[in-house]
């Protein structure tokens, strides 16, 4: 139990033990009681209504980080995406670059085996000869 449930219960029993030990009249004392009814019952409403704020508080911040969150998921998705078209395009770019290079490096074996071939032929011909 808690402090305050403690201090209620302590407060509750003392007022109740002084009404009924005072030397006042029932319509006194039923005055009393009810006075303090509707005192405690105020208390109450504005604990009550302290603790409602605070909920709708808790509850706002907690809207305002689940949309930060949110949006930082959707630019780190954004981040992801750009980054994979640059990626892409950087692979692509290589991939036309070997594409070139291996063009050129086949067009220089053909015509290297094309001169390796007539060369050949040459030496056929002067060995029929």
């Amino acid at each position: 139990m808690n402090k305050t449930a403690k201090l209620a219960i302590v407060a509750i029993a003392g007022f109740t033990a002084g009404i009924l030990l005072a030397p006042k009249s029932g319509a006194q004392t039923r005055k009393d009681i009810a006075r303090k009814a509707n005192l405690a019952k105020d208390y109450a409403t504005g604990k009550a209504d302290e603790v409602k704020d605070t909920a709708r508080e808790a509850g706002v911040h907690l809207q305002q980080a689940a949309d930060v969150a949110s949006d930082e998921a959707v630019e780190f998705a954004e981040s992801a995406k750009t980054s994979a078209r640059k990626v892409g395009r950087q692979a692509a770019d290589e991939v036309e670059k070997l594409g070139t290079e291996a063009k050129t490096r086949a067009t220089r074996v053909a015509s290297t085996a094309k001169r390796t071939a007539e060369k050949v032929q040459k030496n056929a011909k002067s060995l029929k000869a």
